[in-house]
């Protein structure tokens, strides 16, 4: 089953916590803190992968989560949990769920992008010795876990797009020129998802897709529109497909322009993309026919072919003009790796935002400090007070008028604010 579109679900794991120990060798007096590292947890990284056509398998399962590390256990530092790589069929677009953000688009075999980061894991209290605190203990706790709902939809990668009104001919004449096997009758709309085909002609390869049908009003999302032209979006270049003796009779110049302005209210970068004409099933018409309405469709400018995808008539010439074409709109250029970053945009922006009955600070990294603090420990807590005043925000606490006793609220923890100026 073909799949264009999904909605995900992914979970990094948990970092482990750190360790609260010390030194109990019999001959190291006053050894001090060896409490180790909690291990970080593992990532969910989305990969590009050729191999894959569709979206199918997140029907299947739509949340997938990644290994939590394990907590430091007395000087022994835990172990990280275990990244997740998910595949992806190379042209998906993933966007943010929530707010619509486009995160990656995965348009080469091979990228990578780490869509949910573990969390690391917490320091143990071998960490914070310093001169005035010799023997801590407490020790800090594993980072949370990123949650991400996603949408992934599925934008084909093809060199050549084949487009026209149903029943036009193009799962017949895909059926020629590659060894794809779409399903073919004689009654329109047979094709209901994309076709994908690789060409080998000449001493060269590339890819064709058998687009859907269009209809009228397809470019405002009537019928199945926009899920069909969604797919146009990446092919360079265009073969119109046109029914040279339509079985309702109507007029092929008309049909013709009909997708072609269609095609042009989508988008009219896709509209201005090279075109190429092939007029399908010559071999039900006289030759005097095929003169005839070749003329007719001069005037737009665009190579004409008459073909026929049943009898292969015609398909030589236009498998050279579509190589060359392809050839001249595939710039060569190596294949980028979209490496991931450690740390993403704008995680130290932080603000302080004042609700009716409580004053919020909103920012990914002090929302994970916080999560990441002991709160049960008293010498936890201080040191987390202090960090807070390094940064500024007890200062602008008090510059936007709180008061002795408010709520402040940091992630998922409510804490009451104490004026120490």
């Amino acid at each position: 089953m073909f799949l264009d579109e999904a909605i995900v679900e992914f979970t990094s794991g948990k970092g482990g916590s750190g360790a609260v120990a010390f030194h109990t060798e019999k001959h190291v007096p006053r050894g001090g803190p060896n409490g180790a590292d909690g291990g970080r947890g593992g990532d969910v990284i989305l990969i590009a992968d050729r191999g894959r056509r569709t979206l199918y398998d997140f029907k299947l399962l739509d949340h997938h989560e990644a290994e939590s590390g394990i907590h430091g256990l007395g000087n022994k530092r835990g172990k990280n949990g275990k990244d997740i790589t998910i595949r992806l069929p190379v042209g998906t677009v993933v966007t943010d769920a929530e707010n619509g953000q486009v995160l990656v688009d995965m348009t080469k075999h091979g990228m990578k992008y780490v869509v949910a980061k573990g969390g690391r894991g917490g320091h143990g209290n071998m960490h914070y010795v310093n001169s005035v605190r010799q023997a801590p203990n407490f020790a800090e706790k594993g980072g949370p876990a990123e949650k991400v709902k996603v949408k992934l939809e599925l934008k084909l990668l093809a060199d050549v797009g084949l487009i026209g009104l149903p029943n036009a001919g193009k799962s017949t004449l895909i059926s020629s020129i590659s060894a794809a096997k779409p399903k073919i009758a004689d009654y329109p709309f047979t094709t209901i998802v994309p076709n994908l085909g690789v060409v080998s002609f000449r001493d060269t390869t590339f890819t064709v897709a058998d687009m859907p049908g269009l209809i009228e009003g397809a470019s405002q999302g009537i019928g199945l529109g926009h899920q069909f032209l969604k797919h146009v979006e990446r092919t360079r270049v265009l073969v119109h497909v046109v029914d040279i003796l339509p079985i309702d009779e109507s007029d092929p110049v008309d049909n013709y322009e009909l997708i072609e302005r269609e095609l042009d209210l989508y988008s009219e970068e896709i509209a201005a993309r090279p075109r190429l004409i092939a007029l399908n099933k010559i071999d039900m018409v006289s030759p005097e026919v095929i003169a005839e309405t070749v003329a007719k469709f001069e005037k737009y400018g665009h190579p004409i072919f008459p073909i026929s995808g049943f009898t292969n008539r015609g398909l030589t010439d236009l498998l050279n003009t579509m190589t060359d074409v392809v050839e001249e709109a595939v710039p060569e250029d190596e294949i980028p790796v979209f490496m991931p970053t450690l740390e993403k945009q704008g995680e130290d922006h932080w603000e302080i935002v004042e609700e009716e009955d409580c004053y919020r600070v909103v920012g990914k990294r002090l929302e994970r400090m916080v999560a990441m603090t002991d709160l049960e420990r008293k010498d936890a807590v201080r040191y987390m007070q202090r960090r807070l005043d390094r940064i500024g925000v007890l200062e602008k606490l008090r510059l936007c008028g709180a008061q002795e006793g408010d709520t402040v609220v940091i992630g998922e923890f409510e804490f009451s604010y104490i004026d120490e100026s």
